[in-house]
């Protein structure tokens, strides 16, 4: 029997966002939220992407649009309207995600919620062993993600899709099915078709066992972490890596660091990578070549230049700066930030300072590594990160400017996001800085 309450702990008016595609899965989350809703007074938001790929696309947003008229839930929907040249799957998650954390910022939940079962969380995994991975990428996906402001959780990874096509079944509830899902041109269909079954056939319950694997795993790589940022700080210097001090390290974190400074560039896109990767920028470091590099996925090159190891997007121009902020700045992005005397909006291209927490002068200048954000809610930000959640281009991220105080305390990142230093129009203030 399927409880969501065993797997997950609820709270007194929680503020819940759900994933929802109107495909089995999903649905059965909705609906046992539902059945809990009163219990624990929740508050309860469907988001739904209609990724308009299908002429059924139509039909499951417009009934999941009445189902939630119909059980009183908060409905938000966005439609997809075009895709670039990147993977189709990874691409459409970034779309997803990042509605999706829209949504939970504008209803102030305290969680996402999405449907991936255990069998969601098998193929994640043989799909990773067989590309190639470190063992926070074998490990899958987590069930509970901390997010600056919210968590996002996985409360069915313990029930197969069998089971949850069982329970829609018994609870009368009605869903889609995605045809595409059954085609053989994508990977993860391959996995499902063919190696699930076989697994299953020789244990039922072997998504438990794919489940405790993970957790395993995301426990070792909890404490591997904490080495490699270690190491980090010994090796990596101003986005370069010192090959003297990198050749001290263990091979092993040696690797860790490598898969690090290359989620930089490739968190959007992270199926890119893999061993292969990894082996070739330890070639290049280890060879006895003073100046060489080497040419990877979407772009990015790897140069070693004597001891110093730097990868880059390769543009057009690539280049830094950093200078005081003074009355007017023009930049090199040809945006321009300047000190105003009044202005009426609140967006994020606005800024409110006290000189009293501050410290005078302010600088305007590029991303460096390690970068981060002190942002509302007693939290930090990693600026990489912000990056990736507004979507903001590889090859804009490198000149989009990051204002500091005299400390180097990140205060800004003009446009994007603000920092826990912004004021509201009715606290004290004696800045206003405005991006244009």
């Amino acid at each position: 029997m399927i409880s969501i309450e065993d797997s997950f702990t609820f709270h007194k008016n929680d503020v819940i966002v759900v994933g929802c595609s109107a495909g089995p899965d999903s649905m059965a989350l909705v609906d046992m939220l539902l059945k809990i809703r009163e219990k624990y007074a929740l508050n309860l938001v469907v988001a739904h992407v209609n990724h308009n790929l299908r002429k059924q696309s139509v039909q499951e947003e417009n009934y999941l649009r009445n189902y939630c008229e119909k059980n009183n839930i908060m409905f938000e929907c966005m439609m997809i309207t075009e895709y670039g040249d990147d993977n189709f799957h990874n691409e459409a998650r970034n779309i997803r995600y990042n509605f999706f954390e829209k949504v939970v910022y504008k209803y102030h939940a305290n969680y996402l919620m999405t449907a991936h079962h255990g069998d969601d969380l098998i193929e994640t995994i043989l799909m990773r062993i067989t590309r190639g991975s470190n063992l926070n990428g074998y490990s899958g996906f987590k069930k509970i993600v901390d997010m600056t402001d919210y968590q996002i959780v996985r409360p069915l990874l313990l029930y197969t899709k069998q089971e949850l096509e069982e329970y829609d079944k018994k609870n009368h509830v009605m869903y889609y099915v995605d045809d595409s899902n059954q085609k053989d041109k994508y990977t993860r269909n391959r996995y499902r078709k063919y190696i699930l079954p076989f697994l299953k056939e020789e244990d039922p319950h072997i998504h438990l066992k794919y489940l405790k694997f993970s957790n395993v795993l995301s426990e070792a790589n909890q404490f591997i972490e904490q080495e490699r940022d270690l190491a980090l700080k010994k090796v990596v210097h101003n986005d370069s890596l010192d090959i003297v001090s990198f050749k001290t390290l263990n091979p092993f974190i040696q690797k860790e660091v490598l898969y690090y400074v290359m989620n930089e560039y490739y968190q959007d896109d992270l199926i890119l990578i893999n061993d292969k990767h990894i082996e070739l920028l330890l070639n290049l470091i280890y060879s006895n070549r003073a100046n060489a590099f080497v040419n990877l996925p979407n772009e990015v090159i790897a140069t070693k230049t004597y001891h110093v190891l730097e990868l880059k997007k390769v543009t057009n121009e690539i280049t830094t700066y950093e200078v005081e902020l003074s009355k007017y700045v023009e930049l090199p992005n040809h945006h321009v930030i300047e000190q105003v005397e009044e202005v009426f909006g609140n967006g994020n291209d606005i800024c409110r300072l006290s000189s009293e927490e501050v410290s005078l002068p302010l600088t305007v200048r590029t991303r460096r590594f390690g970068d981060r954000m002190s942002i509302k809610g007693n939290g930090t930000k990693k600026i990489k990160d912000i990056f990736i959640d507004k979507k903001v281009k590889i090859g804009e991220r490198d000149l989009w400017p990051v204002v500091v105080d005299a400390r180097g305390v990140i205060v800004w990142l003009p446009g994007l996001k603000k920092s826990k230093y912004d004021k509201k129009k009715s606290e004290n203030y004696d800045i206003i800085l405005k991006y244009s």
